[in-house]
């Protein structure tokens, strides 16, 4: 396993890659031209009672949006502000494996208990709406208060693109290992939209610096600014601060140092795992393993066969895998797995912009 991501400025090849993939990306860059217009007149956006904050990106795949929704709920609680986290959801049957339903719902739920509501469903404003509803019933008819209160802002999980629910304040997410300014539209690329439609974000906060050159990140501010009118607020890094076993255990990140480890993970960017994996097990330890699965992949039984195989062959001492991945893993048996299963526990640190950042998420939150 090669810990060294590729150069952000390397294009990546798309799902149709070639002539078909070019003309494709054409017909895509029209219709989402067409949708962009709608929602820039104002058709079709729904407003929320309640302040609503986008975490978001550009691209297909992991730029790191997980950290930052904790982030911002965090930011918010410390506050006196009860969030609500409201992501896309999977269709009913759409998955079936070692966990049927949303990696990052079980992820917030581990993460904040019942500090945090969860509107997981295709149709979120819809979701948010019903939540609302059955939090205001205080004092009507006789109703039973309910036993939370009512959320004081939304935190919209993967919804640059979302655009049916009008935001306060729209975060755009770059991940420095990947920059957006080599990539194409799909499906001859990753992009879901043009790097034209950075102008209409509140901002843009760079990602996984710890995996880009200094002279990357600035060429990538730079494209950053010609593209959205302003540099990056924000720069961060995703750092492993301590390690976690099946119990819920904490374990020390040098519990793996020196080991034979095999890295499991089904993110939309497996470098910055890859690369923490390498650090974290030192410079004079064995190359670990990894399989890296498509993102959100379900577990089913084969992989599950095909992961445990490849430990017993390594002679794995530890499986290290990724929060969400443990959200389906942690329901096989133990007997499955030959080794212990690990899971990082993973920080955000904001390497510069921190309280610019959080200053706009508290005046975003307090506008309603």
């Amino acid at each position: 396993m090669d810990p060294t991501p590729p150069s952000p400025r390397t294009a990546r090849k798309g799902p149709l890659p070639g002539v078909l993939g070019r003309a494709a990306s054409s017909l895509y860059a029209l219709g989402i031209a067409r949708r962009n217009r709608r929602y820039d007149a104002g058709r079709g956006v729904n407003a929320l009672p309640v302040p609503v904050i986008s975490i978001g990106n550009l691209s297909v795949g992991g730029t790191g949006k997980t950290p930052m929704v904790a982030h911002v709920c965090r930011v918010l609680l410390e506050r006196g502000i009860r969030p609500c986290i409201a992501m896309r959801g999977y269709a009913p049957g759409r998955r079936r494996g070692a966990g049927h339903g949303s990696d990052e719902a079980d992820a917030y739920a581990r993460l904040f208990d019942d500090a945090v509501d969860l509107v997981s469903q295709p149709d979120r404003h819809a979701g948010v709406r019903e939540l609302l509803a059955a939090r205001g019933t205080i004092g009507r008819d006789g109703a039973a208060a309910p036993a939370l209160p009512s959320p004081g802002a939304v935190v919209l999980d993967d919804g640059f693109q979302h655009r049916q629910i009008a935001r306060d304040l729209d975060v755009v997410l770059v991940d420095a290992s990947r920059s957006p300014f080599a990539d194409r539209l799909l499906p001859a690329g990753w992009l879901r939209e043009p790097v034209e439609s950075l102008r209409r974000a509140s901002c843009v906060v760079v990602t996984h610096a710890e995996l880009a050159s200094e002279r990357e990140l600035e060429a990538l501010a730079q494209d950053i600014r010609r593209a959205h009118g302003k540099p990056p607020i924000a720069l961060t890094r995703h750092l492993w601060t301590a390690l976690r076993d099946a119990d819920d255990r904490p374990r020390p990140l040098d519990a793996v140092a020196g080991r034979r480890v095999l890295g499991v993970c089904a993110i939309g960017n497996p470098a910055g795992f890859a690369h923490a994996l390498r650090a974290t097990i030192g410079a004079v330890g064995p190359e670990p393993g990894l399989i890296a699965l498509p993102d959100h992949d379900a577990y089913a039984a084969p992989t599950i066969e095909r992961i445990a195989a490849a430990a017993r062959r390594g002679d794995a001492e530890f499986i290290v895998t990724t929060d969400k991945d443990w959200s389906k893993l942690r329901t096989v048996p133990r007997g499955r797995w030959p080794c212990p299963v690990l899971r990082p526990e993973l920080s955000l640190s904001f390497l510069r912009g921190r309280e610019e950042f959080e200053s706009l998420v508290v005046r975003a939150a307090g506008r309603r």
